[in-house]
């Protein structure tokens, strides 16, 4: 299985993995699956932290590569998903993170109930 995981749960994964639900942990810890991390979560924390808005540890790119998971870069074609993407949700970081999984058809790890709203598979968290 191929997992996409949203910023929250990216940084629990790190800092608090109790906040995650049991099925959420076995995702992210089975060798059989790929997990990814967006380079729009990249984004996204940079963004909040700057803001004020997010307590964020630096060195994440290394924990990426420590934990095993992979870099999803953003592309193109996630844009044009992200253009085809109905607006049922007002976080333009989360609606990107929605078009790529959608475009590269991943399996969300998320607690946003508003994921919810589109034809993506998930995994509650």
């Amino acid at each position: 299985m191929n997992c996409l995981l949203d910023t929250h749960v990216f940084l629990w994964a790190l800092a608090d993995p109790d906040k995650l639900s049991p099925a959420a942990r076995q995702a992210i810890q089975n060798p059989d699956n790929t997990v990814y991390v967006s380079a729009v979560t990249a984004v996204e924390i940079s963004i909040k932290a700057a803001l004020g808005k997010l307590d964020a540890p630096t060195g994440l790119q290394e924990e990426i590569r420590q934990r095993g998971f992979s870099e999803l870069p953003l592309s193109y074609s996630h844009g044009e998903a992200l253009r085809r993407l109905a607006d049922l949700h007002a976080d333009p970081f989360d609606r990107m993170l929605i078009a790529q999984a959608a475009e590269e058809k991943l399996v969300v790890i998320t607690r946003d109930e508003k994921f919810r709203s589109y034809p993506i598979k998930l995994i509650w968290t």
